[in-house]
């Protein structure tokens, strides 16, 4: 079966794509451009526009592609290594370098629950166990090496991918409703801290909120505050804030 392509080129009618990239932080009177904490000529580190938690980070290409499972080993490892500079990131913030890191896989346009056809990690600074949530939900996943995802998009199927506590596991995710990680984080963070899951977890629904605005603001404060209390220590970089480059990194 002939592998589906992978477009890098900016996509006029993808929203994480110029130029319409922060349309909707103009919609609601937040920093757009100004928002996004580091880059490279590959990824960029900016606030999730609808923060689930203080520090939601979103590491998006700069390139349209369609998911992480359409990454070269090469992309695939740059992926990684921003992985770890936002987990120092959070120990200069708040203290703890965890990350839960999520994506949803599209195999076919806005499939696995997807909603934006352009590959983006959620990250956020928590211990919460999303897994847990989809588990109990039925779902059962296997280990999500790189090879592991590329065979699934070779093969036109979604996944749901989801890192916790170091481990990255890919559930399957063709038929998943839209924005169903979200869900699941939302329900994983309100047991993490004992309240109860909101009624309001959809991003084109909380955006423009001012308890929305807020957090984000919050977070990009400590973010770039982090940024700043990092980067002197930081080699190799290509823009302020990036990570440096590293020899031998895992593509597993």
């Amino acid at each position: 079966m002939a592998e589906p392509a992978m477009r890098t080129d900016p996509q006029t009618d993808c929203v994480l794509c110029p130029p319409l990239r922060f349309r909707f932080n103009a919609m609601a009177d937040l920093p757009g451009p100004g928002c996004v904490l580091a880059a490279d000529d590959t990824f960029l580190l900016m606030p999730d526009l609808a923060p689930l938690t203080d520090g939601h980070l979103l590491l998006v290409t700069t390139g349209h592609h369609q998911c992480a499972a359409a990454f070269s080993a090469a992309l695939w490892g740059r992926a990684l290594r921003w992985r770890r500079h936002v987990a120092r990131l959070y120990t200069a913030a708040y203290g703890a370098a965890d990350v839960l890191v999520m994506e949803h896989g599209p195999g076919s346009p806005q499939g696995g629950g997807a909603c934006i056809d352009h590959a983006h990690w959620h990250m956020l600074p928590t211990t919460a166990s999303v897994r847990a949530v989809l588990e109990e939900q039925g779902l059962r996943g296997g280990v999500a090496t790189h090879q592991a995802l590329r065979a699934c998009f070779r093969a036109r199927r979604s996944y749901l991918l989801v890192e916790e506590r170091g481990q990255a596991v890919m559930y399957p995710g063709d038929g998943a409703p839209r924005q169903y990680l979200r869900w699941a984080a939302a329900v994983a963070l309100s047991r993490h801290t004992g309240g109860t899951a909101p009624d309001v977890w959809r991003w084109q629904e909380m955006f423009g909120l001012p308890q929305s605005k807020a957090r984000f603001l919050r977070t990009l404060d400590a973010m770039r505050a982090a940024v700043a209390a990092t980067s002197p220590h930081e080699r190799g970089q290509r823009l302020p804030g990036a990570p440096p480059l590293e020899r031998n990194d895992s593509h597993q």
